[in-house]
């Protein structure tokens, strides 16, 4: 059984390269060693011909950043502190402040995201967001809601759903959920991924509308069947925790 799997990835790989060389207009030299020689012929044309190719992908780049963030997450740390040592920028100390905060270390990332923010003239909306973020994620609501509530309005819609998306969280978190409600249901539409709409439906359950929310969950589920695997990937959390809340209701 074996010789025979072994044999037929054989012929599907030799028949793959061939109809990548043809169809992309490669040298045509490169059948004849794939033919005659399966394996090396196949080795050879995928590293010469194919790989490079793959470096530009943007795909490829996000799954090998992916992949290199689950071995060693702290890698992004350690090259953006490298960075700041080299080079004390104001760029770089915000670099370092989003490594930190993306490995759940708020509390150092505070002190970046300050001085970021003071080295600066003009008023900084996208990095008052970050801190006010990393404030709430290391407990300190109040402070944040004081950033929160003082931030000019960024100019581009994506910062603005962003500092949207934090207010609503922290209204939700010291009670105006009235407030929280009405944000959520001005952004949920815009923002990419699903966070906003599953934050959206747990508000929702929280306040006993459990109908409404079933009615978000399940518009959840229904862009997740839409999604390949590796889409769903960025905001598997998020779904899965969909799928629960969606088992309960509807048992």
């Amino acid at each position: 059984m074996l010789p025979l799997i072994l044999y037929g990835g054989s012929i599907f790989c030799q028949v793959a390269c061939v109809v990548h060389c043809i169809r992309l207009g490669r040298n045509q030299f490169w059948i004849w060693p794939i033919v005659f020689f399966p394996v090396v012929g196949c080795l050879a044309y995928f590293v010469v011909e194919v790989l490079p190719g793959m470096q530009g992908n943007r795909h490829v780049r996000v799954m090998r950043a992916q992949a290199a963030k689950a071995i060693d997450p702290e890698r992004e740390v350690r090259s953006a502190r490298d960075a700041l040592g080299l080079a004390d920028t104001i760029a770089n100390r915000i670099r370092l402040g989003d490594a930190l905060a993306a490995v759940r270390r708020p509390g150092e990332a505070i002190p970046l995201y300050r001085e970021a923010i003071d080295a600066q003239p003009l008023p900084d909306p996208r990095t008052e967001t970050k801190l006010a973020n990393a404030l709430f994620e290391n407990d300190e609501v109040d402070a944040a809601l004081e950033i929160v509530d003082g931030i000019k309005q960024p100019t581009g819609q994506s910062e603005r759903d962003k500092l949207s998306l934090l207010r609503a969280r922290l209204y939700d978190h010291v009670g105006r959920q009235d407030e929280a409600l009405a944000i959520y249901q001005d952004i949920v539409t815009r923002m990419p991924g699903e966070e906003a709409r599953c934050r959206y439906a747990a508000l929702l359950l929280d306040m006993g509308r459990k109908r409404e929310a079933l009615g978000v969950l399940e518009e959840v589920e229904d862009r997740m069947k839409r999604l390949d695997s590796y889409q769903r990937r960025a905001d598997a959390e998020m779904y899965r925790w969909a799928i629960d809340k969606l088992k309960e209701l509807r048992g």
